[in-house]
């Protein structure tokens, strides 16, 4: 039995797997703001998922920025009460197993690389909009190489006049702030086609500096009724960039809440050299 996680700002998703190959239905509860709770929480899925059986090894993700040996938060805007908390330590010692864990864009867009809307391309930009703004690089189905990880959200833009970083212009966070009401609830075309164009501003930095076959949009923030349009913004990037002949694939990101465990399932059976 393996088990793998994806643990967000407000949800956490749990899962088992057999054979390494298919998922079992998630368990999914309210992520803690206190780390303290996370134990008990943690340990009352695995058991209902597990069954007993014994567990060979877990991956997951989780939000912000991890030391380098990947066994704790140093930086997480949306979970404070869990930086410098002992998280691989707690999840080893409930699971009694080997545990990898990363941060959870990456594990994000290595599911859509491998099974989602990047499939079959090579180099693979993953930027999500949610509560926050992240992002990671899959190169030939595999995470990019970093020394801590990715963070896309936290590069400085200048759109009209008002500078700061990505994430505090387009984000969910960031624009509820501005308007005073949740991003649903916002039904102004033109409310949306300026945070269209900022976030294009973002993205074109991204083709700048990963140079992607494609580049797959997720998060909450993506258009459902209301939100942001991956074709506008494809649009406003392809006016933008001027450094290369052509502008990569932009797609929607299509394994939604699922994106996480499916990534670290594949993380998984990468660094067990399992077959898929």
């Amino acid at each position: 039995m393996y088990i793998v996680f994806d643990i967000g700002g407000t949800k956490m998703r749990i899962a088992g797997s057999k054979d390494g190959k298919e998922l079992s239905t998630p368990v999914i509860v309210d992520t803690p703001k206190d780390f303290s709770k996370f134990e008990n929480l943690f340990k009352k899925a695995v058991d209902e998922i597990s069954n007993g059986e014994k567990i060979l090894a877990v991956a997951g993700g989780v939000p912000g920025t991890l030391d380098e040996a990947h066994e704790k938060l140093l930086v997480c805007k949306n979970l404070q009460g869990w930086i410098n908390q002992p998280l691989h330590r707690t999840i080893a010692d409930i699971t009694k197993s080997f545990v990898f864990i990363e941060n959870d864009t990456a594990m994000v867009g290595l599911g859509e690389a491998m099974d989602g809307a990047g499939k079959g391309f090579p180099i693979v930009a993953y930027i999500t909009v949610s509560t926050g703004v992240g992002g990671s690089r899959v190169v030939d189905g595999k995470i990019d190489r970093t020394h801590f990880n990715f963070e896309p959200g936290y590069q400085i833009v200048d759109y009209n006049g008002e500078v700061s970083s990505l994430g505090d212009l387009v984000s969910g966070r960031a624009i509820a702030a501005k308007y005073g009401k949740h991003p649903a609830e916002i039904t102004d075309p033109k409310v949306w086609n300026e945070v269209e164009k900022t976030f294009a501003v973002g993205v074109h930095n991204a083709l700048l500096f990963w140079s992607p076959d494609a580049v797959i949009i997720g998060g909450s923030m993506v258009v459902k009724k209301v939100g942001i349009s991956v074709d506008n913004v494809a649009k406003h990037v392809e006016k933008l960039l001027k450094a290369f002949p052509t502008v990569p694939v932009i797609k929607k990101a299509e394994l939604a809440d699922s994106g996480g465990l499916i990534g670290s399932l594949a993380y998984l059976r990468q660094k067990l050299s399992l077959k898929s």
